[in-house]
């Protein structure tokens, strides 16, 4: 290709895409229009909307739901609309029926049937969008009783549940299968028990009574499969779950299970048998584009369990369908030959020795017992099993399941008899907001906080914005695992207007309202706080909560912070500002230190009373850290001497004007100029890192003085250190300084203002701010005269959790600490230097 035409091929493919972007933003904005429209306007009361798997077809218990529905006398008035991918699919079987519309997932249609349909039945979740209206009523019936684990029981499963956890809190009823599920699922795995406000039925599954097949759905079915299976065989029908990391995007092992089906047949009687594979959801369209497996495909579209209803035997490894099975009473073999990598990869609730039929390993084996069945029609060694088994998960499923769902959620009937009793929540619940989740003190403090709480006590949820970054996502998986996340995803719902209002003015209070029920659902808590309480929005959005005891937390000089500039601009002054305007609203505006409750009460007195301040040390998690520190600590740059010989500083923060990072290396060349066999390390990242990469070459300090950037675990960097050093023009209670005590790391710090409530029990040595002062406190650390203390953290922790407890409001009848008194102990000294 020559090079003319390689630019005009590279210049139309960057119209492609910017062309594509700009449809994906006018079909959004389309979107967005609609579906603030439809939002504005009367809910239908005899709208039904149905949703199966994302839109994949009418599936399910949803699909269950709306044939019973149809030829339920009673309930003719209602009107079905079926959110489809394709819904050229689906409406040859309904064209004459004017009860019966379609609407494509993700178009304006559907957004219209979503915001204006009183009664909404998922499998699944709707999108993030979604927030459901005064009026509407929500029935999620999900898709089957888990036999692999979900939720937070995987791996990193807590990122993975936003929005399915969002849609569960939303939900007026959720429909389990049986105990197990209600308990396992629902209020364990997706952590529901209490805070789910509806309702949990155990009414059995309505997809289970379409097992049970009429002559003509019989002979209808078996119409539908006669090129699979042509001579009318009995039916193996092979059902294996999804594998992969990822539900949207699962592992293509089609080839692998074409293989096993044709070995399978190849140990079985196939004059009497035919083996038919019924993939997942989610890897069906991936199946249904192969043509070697056309012959034996089962069709997406033909409702799983009816399949059920025409098999003799089913073969599975570890997908949900065989609980449906075992109310057929037909034999069910367990084909797992990845079994120990998928137990230890992802896990199962369920022991192997306690599956009802044989677990197989190879496909000899699978057509082995084929054919003891064959033989003898059944598998007796599981007989016991298969009948406990069919007591605890299939208990219910009579066949008139549908029928008593529709009973409750329809006709209001009282669901007592089929209500899953959750003990009362005897537990105070809280919602902490716990910021951006980025590298930094309130990261930390937040982090040290969730470990210290009492959770046999406290009910604890956190709330912070789902993030991809991999920094923020290894702070969220520090999270503690006793701990509810509600990661917000999508945004507040408006169309351009709104949101061009929003921008000028704010948003309106119904519309923050409506924007908390998005997030959280139908859940209450006692307690509400914005812990991070740099953000307007948040700090306005936690107001829109149910009534609660309400708390925000001040972790620095906020009025300085927001008069700081950074490259000649205020850029914190407008959202700090707008947040000082909330205040007001708030029970308790929570500052990290006596000092700095003083500084924050006289500083901020024109948007709250005095009595609304009040004081929180800060939690260290201890635990974290030292098993941080264990960790090996990142290469250095190589040093003109031997690194055995070095004295190491270290200061960790982020690289901006408060820390005054520049005053440190000023500081650090006079001390290196006499004593060479010293370097500093400066852990952090931020918008100073060009200026004292300068700094550090101005001063001939490229061998001795290194940036090192942000560290995702700084705690091998700081144990290794010789001194800690801060050298800070403001602070609030620096988490640092107490990591560095948590590793018996000495502490050189400057005066400022709150010093001395950021070193429990005046440990270390405190030095004037300026470059002077902080070079005579490294002297003083190379003469020996600043030594490590022993740090009492058990005994900081307790107060520090106290603190946390009286501050939202919570009665603590012991408190070991007076915090009135000791905000009044805030030394004249202090008052002096602050100003």
């Amino acid at each position: 290709m020559s090079l003319i035409a390689r630019l005009l091929a590279t210049v139309f493919a960057q119209s492609r895409r910017r062309l594509a972007r700009a449809t994906g933003r006018i079909r959004r904005a389309l979107r967005y229009e609609a579906h603030a429209y439809w939002r504005s306007r009367p809910i239908n009361p005899h709208a039904v909307l149905y949703e199966a798997f994302n839109g994949s077809g009418l599936l399910c218990n949803p699909e269950a739901l709306f044939r019973q529905l149809r030829i339920t006398p009673d309930q003719a008035h209602l009107r079905h609309i079926w959110a489809l991918k394709n819904p050229c699919t689906a409406r040859r079987e309904f064209r004459r029926d004017r009860t019966v519309r379609f609407v494509k997932t993700g178009s304006p249609a559907y957004y219209r049937a979503l915001a204006t349909s009183r009664f909404l039945i998922s499998n699944a979740t709707f999108p993030p969008q979604f927030s459901k209206r005064p009026g509407q009523i929500y029935l999620n019936t999900w898709h089957g009783t888990p036999l692999k684990r979900m939720g937070y029981d995987i791996v990193d499963g807590a990122f993975g549940t936003a929005n399915i956890v969002r849609n569960f809190v939303s939900a007026d009823y959720l429909l389990a299968a049986n105990p197990f599920m209600a308990r396992q699922m629902f209020e364990r795995a997706y952590k529901l028990d209490g805070i789910f406000q509806g309702r949990m039925l155990l009414a059995g599954y309505p997809r289970i009574d379409r097992q049970t097949l009429s002559a003509a759905e019989s002979h209808s079915a078996r119409s539908r499969l006669a090129q699979l299976n042509p001579g009318g065989r009995e039916i193996v029908l092979y059902a294996p779950t999804w594998k992969g990391a990822s539900f949207a995007h699962p592992d293509d092992d089609l080839d692998a299970l074409l293989h096993r089906v044709r070995q399978i047949e190849a140990g079985i009687d196939t004059s009497r048998y035919i083996v038919l594979l019924k993939t997942h959801q989610a890897v069906h369209a991936l199946a249904a584009r192969r043509a070697d497996l056309v012959r034996m495909l089962v069709p997406n579209d033909l409702p799983t369990n009816v399949v059920l209803g025409l098999a003799g035997i089913l073969v599975t490894d570890y997908s949900s369908i065989f609980f449906d099975f075992l109310a057929t009473g037909l034999p069910i073999v367990f084909f797992t030959p990845d079994l120990a990598d998928f137990q230890q990869n992802r896990g199962l609730y369920l022991n192997p020795a306690e599956l009802p039929g044989p677990v197989c390993r190879t496909t000899a084996e699978v057509a082995a017992v084929i054919g003891q069945v064959a033989d003898h029609g059944r598998l007796p060694a599981f007989t016991e099993r298969y009948r406990i088994a069919q007591h605890d998960y299939v208990g219910q499923d009579d066949g008139a399941a549908s029928a008593r769902v529709i009973d409750v959620v329809f006709r209001g009937a009282d669901p007592g008899p089929l209500l899953h009793e959750s003990p009362a929540p005897a537990r105070t619940s809280m919602l902490i907001y716990l910021g951006g989740m980025k590298p930094n003190g309130i990261t930390s403090a937040a982090l040290g906080l969730l470990a210290a709480i009492d959770h046999d006590r406290f009910d604890v949820s956190v709330a912070f914005a789902k993030s991809s970054a991999p920094a923020r996502r290894a702070n969220q998986r520090l999270i503690d695992p006793r701990v509810r996340q509600f990661a917000r995803i999508g945004g507040m719902n408006g169309g351009f207007r709104q949101r061009l209002a929003r921008r000028r003015k704010g948003a309106s209070s119904a519309a923050f309202t409506a924007e908390f029920t998005r997030c959280f659902g139908g859940s209450r808590f006692d307690h509400v706080v914005d812990f991070s309480g740099y953000g307007p929005f948040w700090a306005e959005l936690l107001l829109h909560s149910p009534p609660a005891e309400r708390s925000i937390w001040l972790h620095n000089d906020l009025a300085a912070d927001a008069h700081r500039s950074i490259g000649g601009a205020k850029r914190m002054l407008r959202g700090l500002t707008d947040t000082f305007a909330r205040y007001d609203r708030y029970d308790s505006l929570v500052s990290v230190s006596p000092a700095l409750a003083e500084i924050n009460s006289e500083a901020l007195a024109a948007y709250a009373p005095r009595s609304k301040f009040t004081v929180a040390h800060n939690s260290v998690d201890v635990e974290r850290i030292l098993r941080g520190a264990a960790e090996p600590a990142p290469e250095m740059p190589a040093t003109d001497v031997e690194t055995v010989d070095l004295t190491t500083f270290v200061t960790i923060g982020r690289l901006s004007p408060e820390k005054n990072q520049a005053r440190l290396i000023r500081a650090f060349a006079l001390v290196h100029a006499r004593n060479p066999l010293t370097r500093l390390l400066i852990v952090g990242a931020g918008p100073l890192q060009a200026d004292l990469t300068a700094l550090i070459l101005d001063l001939n300090l490229s061998s001795s003085v290194t940036l090192t950037g942000a560290l995702a675990n700084p705690y091998p960097v700081l144990a290794a250190a010789d001194c800690f050093v801060l050298s800070s023009d403001y602070e609030g209670a620096p988490m640092v300084i107490l990591e560095a005590l948590v590793l018996n790391r000495p502490v050189v710090t400057v005066a400022f203002a709150s010093v001395h409530d950021a070193r429990p029990d005046a440990t270390g040595i405190v030095v004037p701010q300026t470059d002077a002062g902080l070079a005579a406190g490294l002297t003083a650390f190379l003469r020996g005269d600043v030594v490590a203390t022993h740090f009492d953290h058990e005994a900081y922790g307790r107060r520090a959790v106290t603190d946390f407890y009286r501050a939202i409001g919570v009665p603590v009848p012991d408190i070991e600490f007076d915090l009135d008194l000791e905000l009044a102990q805030v030394t004249a000294a202090e008052r002096a230097l602050r100003r």
